[in-house]
């Protein structure tokens, strides 16, 4: 087969997708009352709550009483150095942030509606503190502007999270919430990431320490070690893939038997994708096409073990990274080691993976050797009492009585669909308790399904090849992958959609629903469809 060159380097987004846009600056010392610019047509207001936390305010001349609050997403709660690949020079920062984007907050603030958001007192995995700034900002609005009539919640990632959160605990101050792409339970989210980091760890280069971090600026320097060696690692992978896709070589780094070095090390990244539960799509690789002009047989090679490799060298560069990241900082939060693997089975993870992916996995003998690695690895080992202080920190219930909307994309490799899913079942556990006790009480009534859970899928095709047949990565991700990856219609859509909630309480259905996300593009609603769940095995 041919040698592939890159037409330039993969797109990592890595944590830089989850930082937010800075739309305004204003002070960040508290005061008991928001300073306003007391400009027209649109007044912008500034201040902090009682925990320190900047928040913005915008509102329009002709305000109709309806405000967005939005929380963003997972910021890194320590500077990464310059240099490092991605995402170098990032410097803490609680900018707030009032809406997804300027050209959403400007259609929102057109249309009448008032947009607030805080940048929170703390970054990192925030949620109990951001739930407590929300709850306090929403009040400061409503005093300020004081025709407010409804306040809507909507974010994504960890700010999906906070959202979902807010229409659980706090149902009385929203009438509609959206959680998008929104991360859950904060401890398979963590087993995912640990997955990843300790897959490139075992396989590629045993000195990625991986968790268990030290304490204070050792542990610091030890993070950020680990971030410049994952990225070592998977550049010299896409060098490799690049080089020659069919058998590319091993990372010098690596310390693998040389049995198994027999096998393609793409063999070996796709097993990490699939043990971590990584979408087997990314932002340019859809797992099922090749490039042009090649003989069939080496079209079908390029389709079923090639094109694989490729996407998962794109998502797990991501979910290493925040593996990273996270661990390092729910590592303080939590006082020791989070991620454990000492009972997990890699092989029982991936018993109905290993027959789809079998050519990527270089069949079964490739399958074989690949989990004797990993049977064979030291594994690592979590402090129980960290365990147990990291699930205090976050878990949804699924108990919401307000109408909600969901939107995630199926390939996201930071906040799998199975994020999405896990809040779905846990609502529809919620809503069949309510229904059978409403017929215990004798109420034949069913009760109002107020979630609304729209997916963002893929195209089954979307990989694009230069003249030369190289792989084309300088094309913008594919619509249904990478992190929160929405366009400006298909936030108009939900915000839209949230527009119509609060105002009725309840969810826009059938057609004139259906309409409106067809008319937004890549937008889902299938009943029918469940996604994966998170590959957790507890143990």
């Amino acid at each position: 087969m041919r040698n592939f060159k890159f037409k330039r380097s993969l797109t990592l987004i890595a944590v830089t997708s989850l930082l937010s846009i800075t739309i305004v600056s204003i002070p960040t010392v508290a005061q008991a009352a928001p300073a306003c610019d007391g400009k027209s047509p649109v007044q912008t207001c500034g201040g902090a709550t009682s925990d320190g936390a900047p928040y913005a305010m915008m509102v329009p001349a002709n305000f109709n009483g309806t405000v967005y609050l939005y929380s963003h997403g997972y910021r890194p709660n320590v500077p990464v150095p310059a240099g490092i690949p991605g995402y170098g020079g990032y410097t803490v920062t609680n900018t707030p942030q009032p809406g997804p984007n300027e050209t959403v907050i400007g259609a929102l603030l057109a249309k009448g509606y008032g947009v607030v958001g805080s940048g929170f007192a703390r970054q990192g995995w925030n949620a109990d503190s951001a739930i407590k700034t929300n709850v306090e900002l929403v009040g400061l609005f409503k005093k300020q502007f004081t025709k407010t009539t409804k306040v809507v919640a909507w974010g994504e990632s960890l700010g999906g999270f906070i959202t979902q959160a807010l229409a659980e605990k706090h149902s009385d101050l929203f009438s509609a919430a959206a959680p998008l792409c929104m991360a859950s339970d904060v401890t398979p989210l963590m087993t995912m990431a640990g997955d990843a980091l300790w897959g490139l760890k075992t396989f590629f280069d045993p000195t990625i320490k991986g968790g268990n971090y030290s304490a204070g600026t050792a542990g610091y320097a030890e993070a950020m070690g680990d971030l410049v060696k994952v990225f070592t690692v998977i550049g010299t992978l896409q060098a490799a893939f690049a080089a020659n896709p069919s058998t590319p070589a091993w990372p010098a780094t690596s310390k693998v038997p040389d049995a198994i070095k027999g096998i393609p090390s793409r063999s070996a990244l796709v097993m990490v994708a699939l043990m971590s539960g990584i979408p087997m799509q990314s932002a340019h690789f859809d797992s099922t096409s090749a490039p042009a002009g090649l003989p069939a047989s080496n079209t079908l090679s390029f389709q079923v073990a090639i094109n694989p490799a490729f996407a998962a060298l794109e998502n797990v560069a991501n979910a290493a990274a925040l593996a990273v990241l996270a661990t390092h900082d729910l590592e303080l939060q939590a006082g020791g080691a989070i991620f454990d693997n000492t009972a997990t089975d890699y092989a029982a993870r991936i018993a109905e993976e290993q027959f789809i992916w079998a050519s990527a996995l270089s069949g079964n003998s490739g399958t074989g050797g690949l989990l004797s690695v990993l049977a064979a690895s030291p594994r690592a080992k979590a402090s129980p009492a960290a365990v147990a202080k990291l699930k205090t920190l976050g878990s949804h219930s699924g108990k919401v009585d307000i109408p909600t909307i969901l939107l995630t994309g199926t390939a996201d490799p930071i906040t799998t669909a199975g994020n999405q899913q896990s809040v779905v079942d846990k609502y529809a556990t919620y809503w069949a308790d309510k229904w059978v006790a409403a017929r215990k009480a004798g109420d034949r009534k069913r009760p109002a399904n107020n979630q609304l859970v729209l997916w963002n899928f893929p195209s089954a095709k979307y990989s694009k090849y230069t003249a030369a047949g190289a792989p084309d990565t300088s094309v913008p991700a594919a619509s249904g992958t990478n992190h929160c990856n929405f366009t400006t219609s298909q936030y108009m859509a939900v915000a839209e959609l949230l527009a119509y909630a609060a105002d009725n309480g309840k969810n826009l259905s059938g057609g004139p629903m259906l309409t409106k996300i067809r008319k937004a593009g890549n937008m889902t609603y299938d009943r029918g469809y469940s996604a994966p769940q998170l590959k957790y095995y507890g143990g």
